[in-house]
């Protein structure tokens, strides 16, 4: 059972580093209003921009943490269109 416990809070462990729950909850509304293209061009925007400015590498974590905020939006997206319709 500690096992179990241990093992999950080290896979989302990942998530809490940096600013990464940023990057999660920002891509929601925007994968909520647009698409998950348009989120997979916000993330590698953003992480270009911080390549350039902080060190020059990508943060893979940090773009996986803005497309599953954004499928999240997408998910949402599609629930409410199928709601209405």
């Amino acid at each position: 059972m500690v096992k179990n416990y241990l093992t999950n809070k080290i896979k989302v462990m990942w998530l809490n580093e940096s600013n990464r729950m940023k990057h999660f909850l920002f891509a929601i509304p925007i994968g909520l209003v647009f698409t998950l293209l348009c989120v997979l061009g916000v993330a590698s925007g953003m992480e270009f921009k911080d390549s350039q400015t902080k060190g020059g590498t990508w943060d893979w974590l940090d773009w996986t943490a803005t497309m599953l905020g954004g499928l999240v939006g997408q998910a949402a997206q599609v629930g409410i269109l199928l709601l209405i319709f």
